[in-house]
């Protein structure tokens, strides 16, 4: 039974899930649908949260065992194949359109929301708005093909950005490849922008672990005043900027937030500092009902907008003037699509969008 569902999850198509598990069980449609929902989000919490240990951990285990020798041509490989994240990864169209995608995106639900065209003879670099705890709506819909971003912009090539640390851990590292997920690095984002041709898009979650400490449901707020490395990056390299706000990110979880220069906060900076995250107490709805805590997020609507690109001219050395310049132009931008769009997804149009 085990087998047939991730067979089915992994290598077959929805319909054929539900067939396969409807077949197993006396089940209603709908609740097959739900449960596979659940399944598919914790798998990718508990690989957000524990695989990247995990596999160091079983690596070295294995290591101690009769079994040591498949541990060392892993290792081996991973020596040779030491440099590829930073050289645009190893995109694979098989992963990023597993059926347990399209199921992740519907427990959610979450949405891509096109707006304007991109054409494929630009770079671009998209900044990523909230960072919620997870990211979830960055990973859904850029890492994968749930939500359909190759069809909506085609001959785009997406690469979502993450910590450098995530690939440098067994077996994690090839999984986020996978999903066309490279390293937030100069390295790496130098060789997509200027060695891999035209039509990248490599999409940065701006605000990054600062931002993911205030994030809290019912706050729109970007940690973005004193970010402007993605600026200069695209000075740089002339790749036009596009501002996407995903509404509702900061929904799916709740988390404790500790005031300035209480110890808690103290702690995560901390840790920010040297570990490049920072640990967040949170929680969502437990697995078997929405009425207890857990690791699971809530099903709260997740509606990502991709906003107009700026043209972005290329200058090798800009000055600290021309990144300013063009960094006020790219807030003003998001400012914007925020207003533009934030009735539409639910809310008041009194809202404001909390630019620290």
């Amino acid at each position: 039974t085990l087998f047939l569902f991730f067979c089915c999850c992994f290598l077959g198509t929805g319909s054929s899930i539900l067939s396969a598990l409807q077949d197993l069980f006396w089940l209603s449609k709908s609740k097959v649908e739900k449960q596979l929902q659940i399944i598919s989000v914790l798998q990718w919490v508990l690989t957000f949260l524990i695989m990247g240990i995990a596999c160091t951990l079983i690596l070295m285990y294995i290591l101690c065992t009769d079994c040591w020798a498949i541990a060392a041509l892993y290792l081996a490989w991973l020596v040779f194949d030491w440099n590829t994240p930073k050289k645009g990864g190893r995109r694979s169209q098989w992963v990023r359109n597993w059926a347990i995608w399209r199921y992740f995106r519907d427990y959610f639900p979450i949405r891509l929301v096109k707006t304007h065209n991109l054409l494929t003879t630009r770079n671009y670099i998209f900044g990523y708005h909230p960072h919620g705890i997870m990211g979830l709506g960055a990973f859904c819909n850029f890492s994968t093909e749930a939500t359909g971003v190759g069809q909506k912009f085609p001959g785009i090539r997406p690469y979502l950005a993450t910590l450098a640390g995530n690939f440098r851990m067994p077996i994690l590292r090839d999984y986020l490849m996978s999903g066309g997920i490279c390293p937030v690095n100069r390295d790496s984002i130098d060789y997509i922008l200027s060695k891999n041709g035209s039509g990248n898009a490599i999409v940065i979650v701006v605000g990054g672990a600062a931002e993911s400490l205030n994030c809290t449901p019912g706050k729109n707020s970007v940690t973005l005043k004193n970010r402007k490395g993605f600026v200069k990056l695209a000075l740089r390299h002339g790749a036009d900027l596009v501002p996407v706000y995903s509404f509702g990110e900061n929904e799916v979880y709740k988390q404790v937030i500790f005031e300035e220069g209480s110890w808690g906060r103290w702690v995560q900076k901390k840790f920010q500092k040297h570990i490049g995250f920072a640990p967040c107490i949170f929680h969502g709805r437990g697995l078997f009902s929405s009425n207890t805590w857990g690791l699971l997020p809530y099903s709260k609507p997740i509606t990502t907008v991709v906003g107009e690109p700026i043209t972005i001219p290329k200058i090798d050395n800009p000055s600290q003037k021309e990144v300013d310049f063009y960094h006020s132009i790219y807030v003003g931008s998001l400012i914007k699509l925020f207003d533009k769009y934030k009735s539409k997804f639910g809310l008041p149009e009194t809202e404001v969008l909390e630019v620290n």
